[in-house]
């Protein structure tokens, strides 16, 4: 591990953050019937999909997932060096009338959560909209808390979480990684 990072849960306490979600969603959604998990591309996507699976060993119950795409809604385009790669959102289930759980691996500033609720709302009227994050990240810039999260953290200016999955970068990691100061 480079230097300038240190482990924040290792590959176990991630599964047992993902477990732990999904009891927190079962037990706020009982039989959870009638939910449908949303992640939020990337990294949000591999994170539902293994919420669902839980949650289908949990109460046998099969869980809607899909995946949804922010691009076009950030509001932080013309910051970026490159434009990130466009996915496309893909929910197949009928969302009008059930609960929504949006998955992102981060909770930070909320503008992400901000910019994935415009664009669920393209899909239909849920009946309500939860949150679900690995990790809830103290600094928001908008009025966005998780309904559920595995790990609260605050940390300091110059400080990033950055979560890798296997499905999407060969290894389970949930580091903080600190920049170098600017001279």
């Amino acid at each position: 591990m480079p230097p300038n990072e240190r482990t924040l849960l290792t590959k176990a306490q991630m599964a047992e953050g993902v477990k732990a979600l999904a009891q927190s969603i079962c037990a706020a959604n009982p039989g959870a019937e009638n939910i449908g998990l949303v992640g939020i591309y990337t990294r949000g996507v591999p994170m539902a999909k293994r919420i669902a699976a839980e949650i289908e060993k949990l109460g046998g119950v099969k869980v809607f997932v899909g995946t949804i795409d922010i691009t076009q809604y950030r509001d932080d385009l013309n910051t970026f060096q490159m434009v990130p790669k466009l996915e496309g959102s893909d929910i197949s289930f009928d969302i009008d009338g059930i609960t929504v759980v949006l998955c992102d691996e981060v909770v930070f500033t909320g503008r992400s959560v901000r910019a994935a609720l415009d664009e669920l709302l393209n899909f239909g009227r849920p009946k309500r909209v939860q949150l679900a994050a690995l990790v809830d990240r103290c600094g928001r810039e908008l009025p966005v808390q998780p309904d559920f999260s595995a790990l609260k953290v605050t940390l300091a200016p110059g400080e990033r979480v950055a979560v890798r999955f296997e499905e999407v970068d060969g290894h389970d990691s949930c580091t903080v990684q600190t920049q170098a100061p600017t001279r």
